[in-house]
């Protein structure tokens, strides 16, 4: 049998060594295989996958060779990416499943099992003939391979390698080379365990057991140890993941199952045109076609897909094992292929600042290969040896999108849940009452950080729910009638005269020529933007189906972008998918190494030039500095098809200006922005532009009206436009002193807050921010329990990930902006005085909520409007006159 680097040191730790695929492994440790399974949820596991082949595939037909023989798209891969791919044969069947690497432009890892590698390198052998500038060696035992998984894994590896940015990016698939003691080491984000914190690493021989022991003795520190195959088989079961000679190869009966027969095979099988006839190509077309006739529920012949592999949940006591037949009534619809009873943690509550406890349960669950039209909910029963088992159909056993840990899915059972009958009178009472309180506690007792939010004047909110809040006043310029807008309403004169003066204001503040206020929030303004430039794009051909935008840049959501300016936002409908990636043809502008919070513009620049995007969208949702406006538009000024430069304000709209920046200045062709973050408006949105009439930009303009009214708004919420004129007349008034606070109260908080303890993102020379926000770092994935903290003593933060967190869930991250309290009087040492009362609560975990209100009780009068005493007489007007 063949060894790997590792097997002494497995013989000598207690390794109970079996055989697997030819090779002598470590099953357990003495710590069993039930602990090493938990451990590895809880903390990690370093496993030992050395027995799995690595093939290594370079030259200038690589690509080439890869597209031929593997199901999944190689040429999608840019440097620095990995992906699921499967090695097939012409009957759609699968020779193998592997794992294809990226390292360079010419330069491949692909792992295959240990089982198959001699089998898959025949293969191989024969089809690489055809590519005669193609490259296949094999590495196995030059290269080892580790796979480090679990909650914990990230820590260790910062640890061993001292500085984060030499890991991979953040999100699965990302590979990153880098060094251990001069050589160099692969390091990627997968694994097969199902952890969102996973780890693979390609280490050369010598140094293998050199890394290992290391890895070890600093996750010991992290309660992570060794774990053997019985735990990876378990692990990989419980998150749904399938093993060659179970859910690939044959079944029961002798016959091959077919490769799209597995879940996970969708994700690994392309039919891009890149890849031209690969082996299997029909065959899994063929497979294709009734996968998606199964997944609409519509009538299918079954004849490639007669059965799939669908996750059972066992609800009575037993374990089901491969080969036990399952059943519908007295039907037998196909066989298990995997199981076992799994152990798993509990958590203390659902939610984010949910805790994993010490508490354990266990439950039997199985992969099966049944009657592909079986349905998800489905009751089935399993005939195990000496007993049948009850068990239901499920989507997945388990989740790995809240990280830092993987989930179980626990099937619930259906409670009826009988609301008491208060009755609608009293509902009501209620409803005021609870209004009553929580505006109390917003307005009078807390201290409110969230920088995407402010509180309107009293005088914007009242007018907010004057008569216009209940009318329509769509208008439109039509060319026939003149140049001036045509309402389609009656008793409108008075709301369109008032819309016309917020335009009048809005140009004015922002230093542009045009303004669309129609739009009723950022997320709208945006997708008002991107509706407008495929119209445009588009207006020479109104026959054939649109085409959408051919490539964007944008700031990624994980490093401070815009939601809605990602594609599972309001870009979703609006950008190609990229016919080589398959996927949404978005490029990320580069971070700065040194401060993520900043755009490398070198890199920029390059990117810019190799892909030529048509539309370029500046502004974040995290933002500490000015975008680089005036070097961007330097940088599409050289370019023959220039895109449009658009500037996601919705943040920093109420900051335009001497103190921050002006975007039209520096050459931005849109602005879009929400009007209730650092503007004082009530929640808006709106568009902005700076086009001259009869340029090709300005029909740019035209088409984005267009798409205000009629394309995205019928009613735009006449009330909060009323409420918007004036809270423009306060910032056109009052705005520049505010301007100028807000940055000096962040200044002043961030260095306080730094002096306080606390480490402070962002780069300390502009004193950590040049916007109204701060942001902290209280601790990998501590920032939803650091905020819950904040808020039972009355200061209100959101939680946020920082650019090297995985997710929301593993925020690192508190997010604070000092807008709202500056504009209720908060001046610098008071944010100074704050920052001290977060350090009692986050540092000193002291309970200290009453004292918070009190401190608040000192900042309850709005600064930054209308006085007092000229306000007041209006609102008594109001309210006498109107209610």
């Amino acid at each position: 049998m063949k060894k790997t680097i590792l097997h002494d040191w497995h013989k000598k730790h207690g390794g109970d060594m079996v055989e697997f695929g030819g090779w002598e492994m470590p099953i357990r440790y003495e710590t069993g295989i039930i602990q090493e399974h938990l451990t590895t949820r809880k903390y990690g596991g370093l496993f030992d996958v050395s027995h799995m082949g690595r093939f290594f595939i370079t030259g200038e037909q690589a690509t080439d060779f890869l597209q031929h023989v593997l199901t999944n798209n190689a040429a999608a891969l840019e440097t620095g990416q990995s992906q699921y791919t499967i090695i097939s044969n012409e009957n759609g069947g699968a020779i193998d499943d592997s794992y294809l690497y990226k390292i360079n432009q010419s330069d491949f890892i692909l792992v295959v099992n240990a089982s198959n590698r001699e089998k898959d390198w025949e293969w191989f052998q024969k089809q690489i003939k055809q590519f005669p500038k193609a490259r296949l060696e094999d590495k196995s035992e030059v290269i080892s391979m580790l796979a480090l998984q679990g909650p914990k894994a990230k820590s260790v590896l910062e640890e061993i390698f001292q500085d984060v940015t030499e890991l991979p990016d953040v999100g699965r698939n990302n590979l990153s080379v880098t060094e251990f003691e001069s050589e160099q080491v692969i390091i990627s984000r997968t694994g097969y365990t199902g952890e969102p914190l996973c780890f693979e690493l390609f280490v050369p021989r010598e140094k293998t057991v050199t890394l290992w022991e290391k890895a070890l003795r600093v996750g010991k520190r992290h309660n992570i140890i060794p774990a053997g195959l019985g735990a990876r088989d378990s692990l990989r079961l419980e998150a749904d993941l399938p093993l060659y000679g179970h859910e690939f190869g044959e079944d029961k009966e002798g016959k091959e199952i077919p490769i799209l027969a597995i879940p996970l095979a969708k994700y690994a099988v392309s039919f891009s045109r890149l890849k031209g006839q690969f082996i299997g190509k029909q065959a899994l077309k063929r497979q294709f076609r009734e996968l998606k006739q199964l997944e609409n529920k519509r009538k299918c012949a079954k004849r490639y897909l007669p059965k799939r592999i669908m996750s059972i949940a066992i609800s009575t006591i037993g374990a089901a094992r491969q080969g036990d037949g399952v059943y519908i009534n007295d039907r037998l619809i196909g066989e298990v292929r995997s199981g076992s009873m799994v152990s798993y943690w509990k958590f203390d509550k659902e939610g984010v600042t949910s805790h994993i406890t010490e508490e354990k349960g266990k439950r039997s669950i199985c992969l099966a290969y049944i009657d592909s039209e079986t349905e998800e909910n489905q009751e089935v029963q399993i005939h195990a040896k000496g007993r049948i088992l009850e068990g239901i159909i499920v989507e997945r056993h388990l989740s790995s999108e809240a990280p830092p840990y993987s989930r179980t899915i626990l099937v619930k059972k259906r409670e009826k849940h009988v609301e008491e009958d208060k009755g609608l009178p009293l509902l009501m009472e209620n409803l005021v009452k609870e209004t009553v309180e929580n505006h109390v506690w917003r307005q009078k007792k807390t201290i409110n950080l969230i920088p995407s939010e402010q509180t309107p004047s009293k005088l914007v909110r009242f007018l907010t729910l004057m008569d216009p809040s209940g009318r329509y006043a769509e208008h439109k310029i039509i060319e026939a009638l003149g140049e001036s807008e045509i309402p389609f309403y009656q008793g409108t004169e008075f709301i369109i005269r008032k819309e016309g003066l917020l335009i009048k204001e809005m140009a004015k503040f922002l230093g542009c020529s045009q303004v669309e206020p129609r739009v009723i929030s950022g997320q709208q303004a945006n997708k008002t933007v991107f509706s407008a430039l495929v119209d445009y794009k588009n207006r020479l051909d109104k026959k054939t189906e649109l085409q959408r935008l051919r490539k964007v840049m944008n700031h990624h959501l994980g490093k401070g972008g815009h939601l809605s300016a990602q594609p599972l936002g309001a870009l979703r409908h609006y950008v190609m998918r990229d016919p080589v990636t398959e996927k949404p043809a978005v490029i990320n502008f580069p971070i700065q190494k040194d401060n993520p919070y900043k755009i490398d513009l070198e890199e920029t620049a390059q990117l810019i030039d190799d892909h030529k995007p048509e539309l370029i969208i500046l502004g974040k949702s995290m933002v500490l500095h000015p975008e680089p406006v005036a070097e961007i538009r330097k940088i599409v000024d050289t370019m023959e098809d220039k895109p449009i430069l658009m500037y996601d304000m919705a943040h920093v709209l109420g900051l335009v200006g001497p103190y921050f920046q002006e975007p039209f200045k520096e050459g931005a062709d849109i602005v879009t922005g929400s009007t209730h973050k650092t503007f004082f408006g009530p929640q808006r949105g709106i568009v902005a532009g700076n086009m001259e009439e009869g340029t090709k930009e300005y029909e740019v303009w035209e088409a984005i009206q267009r798409e205000a009214f009629p394309g995205s708004t019928s009613n735009h919420h006449l009330g909060t436009l009323l409420g918007l004129l004036m809270a423009t007349y306060e910032m056109n008034l009052y705005g520049r002193a505010y301007q100028k606070q807000v940055i000096s109260n962040a200044k002043a908080f961030a260095k306080a807050l730094r002096d306080s303890g606390f480490t402070v993102e962002g780069d300390p020379d502009v004193s950590y921010t040049e916007t109204h926000q701060v942001i902290l770092n209280v601790g990998y994935a501590k920032g939803a329990d650091v905020a819950e903290r904040l808020e039972r003593n009355n200061i209100v933060v959101n939680y946020q990930a920082t650019p090297y967190d995985e997710g929301f869930s593993s925020s690192s991250g508190l997010r604070t902006g000092v807008q709202e309290m500056t504009r209720f009087g908060m001046k610098e040492k008071d944010f100074e005085k704050l920052a001290g009362y977060m350090k009692e609560i986050i540092q000193d975990n002291k309970h200290i909520s009453k004292q918070i209100s009190r401190f608040r009780g000192n900042f309850t009068e709005m600064a930054y409007c209308l006085p007092e005493e000229k306000s007041e007489p209006l609102i008594k007007k109001l309210l006498r006159d109107t209610l």
